[in-house]
C-alpha cells in the first residue's frame, strides 16, 4: 500500500519569481515576462496575464444545463459553453460577477448558489484561474439584455445534465469550463449534492494576490 501522505493540493510558489514586466499591452489581455529561479538556474518566461474569470452551471429544476453556443475566434469555433465571464472589474466580488454574467448572458437569476469547482485553464502559457458555480433555483429576469459582438444572436438550450456528460465523453463540445463543470456537476449528484463549496467560500487563487488588475509582484 502507498505511505499514507496529506491530501493533494496545489502550492503557490510565488517567492521563486526575480523580476516581472509586461512585455506586450493588449486590447484584453497582456503578455508578461518572468525571470525566475528554479532548480539553480535562472530562467525566463512569457505568459498570457489574466483577470481570472467565473463561469455558471445553472441547473434547472428538472437537471437540465442552461447552455449557450458562442463563437470563438482563436479555434475558429461556434461552440457550446456555459455562461461565463472576465473578472475585469477592479474589486468585484467572483460571486456578484457570475450573477451578473447569468443574467446577461441567458437572462436567468438564481435563488442557490455553491462553488462546483475551480481551475487554471492553461498553466503553462497563462495565468488564466476559473471558478465555476452551481446555480439552481433558476427564474427569469425581468428584462431582457441586450448583446453586441459575439454575443449577438447567441444561441441557448437546456439539456439534460446525463446528454451533457455524454456529449463531453463523446468528444463533441470542447470548452473546458462546460467539460470541468458538467463532470464535476455529475460526481457532485452521485453523492447527493454533499461537499460543494459555499458560495462565499475563500478562492485561494486570489488570496495568493492574483487578483484583477493586480500581478502580485
Amino acid at each position: 500500500m502507498p505511505d499514507k501522505a496529506e491530501p493533494l493540493s496545489d502550492q503557490f510558489d510565488p517567492a521563486r519569481v526575480l523580476n516581472s514586466e509586461v512585455v506586450f499591452d493588449g486590447a484584453v489581455w497582456d503578455i508578461r515576462r518572468d525571470r525566475f529561479a528554479f532548480g539553480g538556474d535562472t530562467l525566463v518566461r512569457e505568459y498570457v496575464e489574466h483577470p481570472g474569470a467565473v463561469a455558471i452551471l445553472a441547473l434547472d429544476d428538472e437537471e437540465n444545463v442552461v447552455l449557450i453556443k458562442q463563437y470563438r475566434h482563436p479555434v475558429q469555433v461556434l461552440g457550446w459553453e456555459i455562461p461565463a465571464g472576465l473578472l475585469d472589474v477592479t474589486g468585484e466580488d467572483p460571486l456578484v460577477a457570475a450573477q451578473r454574467e447569468l443574467a446577461e448572458e441567458v437572462d436567468l437569476t438564481a435563488a442557490d448558489w455553491s462553488v462546483l469547482a475551480e481551475f487554471f485553464t492553461t498553466p503553462g502559457s497563462s495565468n488564466e484561474a476559473i471558478r465555476i458555480y452551481l446555480a439552481r433555483g433558476l427564474r427569469a429576469t425581468d428584462e431582457a439584455f441586450a448583446r453586441t459582438g459575439e454575443e449577438a444572436g447567441m444561441e441557448t438550450r437546456r439539456v439534460p445534465l446525463d446528454e451533457v456528460v455524454d456529449a463531453v465523453l463523446d468528444r463533441r463540445v470542447q470548452n473546458p469550463s462546460l467539460v470541468v463543470g458538467v463532470l464535476a456537476a455529475q460526481v457532485a449528484r452521485s453523492r447527493g449534492w454533499q461537499g460543494l463549496g459555499a458560495a462565499d467560500a475563500p478562492w485561494r487563487w486570489r488570496a495568493a494576490g492574483q487578483s484583477p488588475g493586480d500581478s502580485g509582484r
